[in-house]
């Protein structure tokens, strides 16, 4: 008792000495995760310092002032990531730029989240012909490309800063939609919900007071993962010039403006706005996951495995 004979050798079986199958791994992927999620704020931090204050001590520079004695200045200390074709500071511009694209952004989640939110409640919620008939819509919405579909809404209001709103939060509750139906429906199935049905709750007592409470997690975590996306739809919007209009700086459209500089080897006009680009998505992606994990603990189990 409590030996085992392996390769005519004796070994000693401990029950309590066996590891765990994949808790190496397990420990890897949290160590992962929280490293991402350090990084992503050590990023989004200062970022977002940066934006915020920034073009409140530039002074003039943060108002679009043409300096026309001051063009094309390479990256040195009195501008230190150099300056346009018109003589503004590219740092306080990008800036600038960024703090309009998030703010773009952030009404864009909300607007698409609250609208996705809704639709997807009720269709769940309600189910047979109405969730079928939603289900449809949805479907045919997303059989369409969003830009072009973008696009076509902005072009019919062109420079118009509800448009562009618009045209990103309409082509995007669909994908919320999804989200909060699916969570609906296995919400549905719980003991709670039929005792609260059969204690004569009406089907729109149990929806706001039972399955939207319960779904709000998930539809925040949507409007955050959202946030990355609509950034990049309104810079793709204003680099056609059809978003925001010219004299409005947005991250698409100063990288639509480098486009000639570049040419000319002033490289940095590009740089900063498409460095604040790339930043913005990847703190808030980094974040966002980090969340999902959290919300949603089976996902590392799997990923674990």
């Amino acid at each position: 008792m409590g030996e085992s004979v392996t390769g005519g050798r004796l070994k000693e079986w401990r029950p309590g000495g066996r590891r765990r199958p994949g808790g190496a791994a397990r420990r890897g992927a949290a160590v992962s995760a929280r490293a991402r999620v350090v990084a992503s704020a050590a990023v989004l931090v200062p970022l977002v310092a940066v934006v915020a204050v920034l073009p409140l001590v530039a002074g003039d520079a943060a108002t679009g002032t043409v300096d026309y004695d001051a063009v094309r200045l390479a990256p040195g200390t009195g501008h230190l990531m150099g300056t346009d074709d018109s003589g503004r500071d590219v740092l306080v511009r990008a800036a600038l730029g960024a703090r309009v694209s998030l703010v773009i952004a952030v009404a864009c989640a909300v607007a698409a989240t609250v609208l996705g939110t809704v639709v997807g409640a009720v269709s769940g919620a309600a189910g047979g012909v109405i969730d079928a008939t939603v289900m449809r819509l949805v479907d045919g919405l997303n059989a369409v490309p969003h830009l072009l579909l973008g696009i076509l809404i902005v072009a019919l209001y062109r420079g118009s800063l509800v448009a562009v709103i618009a045209s990103i939060a309409l082509t995007h509750w669909t994908t919320v939609a999804r989200i909060v139906r699916a969570e609906v429906l296995s919400l549905r199935s719980r003991p709670y919900i039929d005792a609260a049905i059969s204690g004569g709750a009406s089907r729109l007592m149990v929806l706001t007071r039972h399955l939207l409470p319960a779904v709000a997690p998930q539809a925040a975590l949507a409007a955050v993962l959202l946030l990355p996306h609509a950034v990049w739809h309104e810079t793709a919007l204003s680099f056609l010039g059809l978003g925001l209009p010219p004299h409005l700086p947005s991250l698409g459209t100063m990288v639509a403006d480098s486009r000639d500089d570049v040419l000319l080897g002033a490289w940095w006009t590009i740089a900063a706005p498409a460095g604040l680009l790339v930043a913005v998505t990847l703190a808030v992606a980094g974040l966002a996951g980090w969340w999902r994990d959290r919300l949603v603990p089976r996902r590392r189990s799997e990923l674990a495995l």
